[in-house]
This record gives structure tokens, sequence and C-alpha cells, in this order.
């Protein structure tokens, strides 16, 4: 085989429908269960959280690759990208989520932050052409939103009861993984499992600093009581999902693989009722038949191309 033909061999394929929905699924159940472990997680300051959900995080994701004798360095030294990364993708809307699930519950938490797939969407219909809108396409965002629109219902009114402040976080949330989903397509020959474990380390080292200096040392005396749940949020919650992720933006490109964002609600809800006593009813449902009918629109439809 020639050095061209090995090169070739390399490069990632187009993602096949099973794939996406295979991915899109997954990614998004395994997402969704960090609403349920930061609940179930206590009082823990949203700083803390946020540092341990790194570390933890980063741990696993440095032991996957010293398991299978992988540099750790960064690809053509691209530190910045990991700082960058670990930022907008890691220690920002980990906190920001982490303060807002002590305002809001997690259904309506993760209604409001599947609003940045529309983010996405709309930034790279702008940036890139080959994530123009197709008429389809564009259905499928406006059909996605429909979906959101029934599902939050009247959460939406100023007298809904809750808390407008955790409204804006959720918001801001949304745009910092959008924009993070935004970067990483600029990102060129990048390992994304060495991106998954940049983002993480330098998601975890920040958060950390700052929770030592924010809250002081004496924060971190909660964190064994909630051991099990910290765990759970730090492997099943970041490090799987991430991994994952990566490698979806890296071969769909980032409006497909920011469809995540309407999925999360439908597992977020139904964990919700399973743990944490909240109910559904039959507004949530038709609400969440919709967001799929969305997702299926945006994601399964026209050439999927990988990025090179």
């Amino acid at each position: 085989m020639s050095a061209a033909q090995g090169e070739a061999a390399a490069l990632p394929t187009a993602p096949t429908p099973v794939f996406m929905a295979t991915n899109l699924l997954v990614c998004s159940m395994l997402w969704s269960t960090s609403f349920l472990f930061i609940k179930l997680s206590g009082s823990i300051n949203p700083f803390v959280l946020a540092s341990i959900r790194g570390l933890i995080g980063a741990s696993a994701l440095a032991l996957w690759f010293a398991v299978q004798a992988k540099s750790f360095r960064p690809d053509h030294g691209q530190w910045h990208h990991w700082v960058i990364l670990g930022a907008l993708n890691g220690w920002i809307p980990n906190v920001l989520t982490a303060h807002a699930l002590t305002q809001i519950g997690t259904a309506p938490a993760a209604m409001i932050q599947a609003s940045g797939p529309l983010i996405v969407a709309v930034l790279s219909h702008l940036l890139y052409a080959d994530e123009r809108l197709t008429p389809r396409r564009f259905m499928g965002v406006v059909v996605g939103l429909a979906g959101m629109g029934i599902l939050i219902g009247p959460a939406a009114l100023p007298d809904s009861g809750i808390s407008p402040w955790g409204v804006l976080i959720m918001v801001a949330t949304a745009l910092s993984y959008a924009s993070a989903n935004i970067y990483v397509r600029s990102i060129k020959h990048a390992d994304p499992a060495r991106l998954a474990l940049g983002q993480q380390i330098c998601s975890a080292l920040p958060a950390t600093a700052l929770a030592l200096v924010v809250a002081g040392p004496s924060a971190f005396a909660a964190v064994p009581n909630s051991a099990a749940s910290l765990l759970a949020l730090g492997i099943v919650s970041t490090a799987l999902p991430i991994l994952l992720f990566m490698r979806l933006i890296r071969r769909a490109g980032p409006t497909r693989a920011s469809m995540v964002g309407y999925l999360q609600p439908v597992w977020t809800a139904t964990l919700a009722v399973l743990f944490l006593n909240e109910s559904i009813g039959l507004r949530e449902m038709i609400g969440g038949a919709v967001v799929l009918s969305g997702v299926a629109l945006v994601s399964l439809s026209g050439r999927i191309r990988s990025i090179r």
C-alpha cells in the first residue's frame, strides 16, 4: 500500500444514518444523566462540583489512553485548542449548570439547554458553506423548536414560578456549548479522543483553581458524602459522551452533532420521573415526539460528509 493510499485509508468515512441515529441517542442519553447526578450530589458548591467532574473525567480518559499505550501529548502542539475547549465545553458550562440547578428543576434546565442546536445551526450556516441549511433541514430546526415550545409550555410564562436567573444561566450554558461545537469544526487533523482528553484536563485544572480561590479548601469536605454520584457524573456523564461526541462532530459536522441537545430533554424528563419524583404528562410526551421529528429532519436529510 502506498503512502497516499495509507493516508486515505486513515481518513474517516462519511457517517451512515444508522451511525448518526445510534450516536445521537447514546450521547444524549449519557449527557442527560448529568442533571440527575448533579441533583443527587446534594448542595456541593458549583465550582467544587465542576472541579471534581473535570478531574474524574480527565482521569477516566487518561486511564483509557494508558491502557491503549497512546501518547498524552496534544497533536501538533495544540495546547491552545485544549484550553479553549476546556473553557467553552468544560468548566464554564459545568459551573453554570450546577448553579442553575439550584434555581430550577432538571427538566426545565434540559429544555432550555436544548436551544443550543439552533445556535449551532445558524452559526454554521453563516460560517461554513457545507453546513448551509437546506429547506428541509431548516424545517427540521423549526419543528424541533416547536417541540421545545410544547415541552416548556406554561414554564415560559412570567408567572410560572421558575427563576429568571436560572433560565438565563441555562441560556448562557447553551451558548457556551454551541460555541465549542463550532470551534471543534475549525480544528483540522485532530484526534477526537485526544481533544476529549485535553478538554477534560483543561477543564479540571481551572475549575479546581477557581474552587480553591472562590469556595476555599473547606468546600471540598462535602465531596466524600456524594462520592458515588460524582464518580458517575465524571465517567458516565462526562468522559464517555465527550469521547463519542468529539468523534461525531469530526465525522458529521457541528449542526447534525448538536442535535443531541434536542434529545436530552426527553431522556432528562424520563430520569426525573424515575428517580427525582418529577411528573410527566401528555404535553411532555407530545413535545418529545415533535422534537424527535425535528431531529430526524435535520440529522438524517441530505448527504452527510465527514470532516477531513
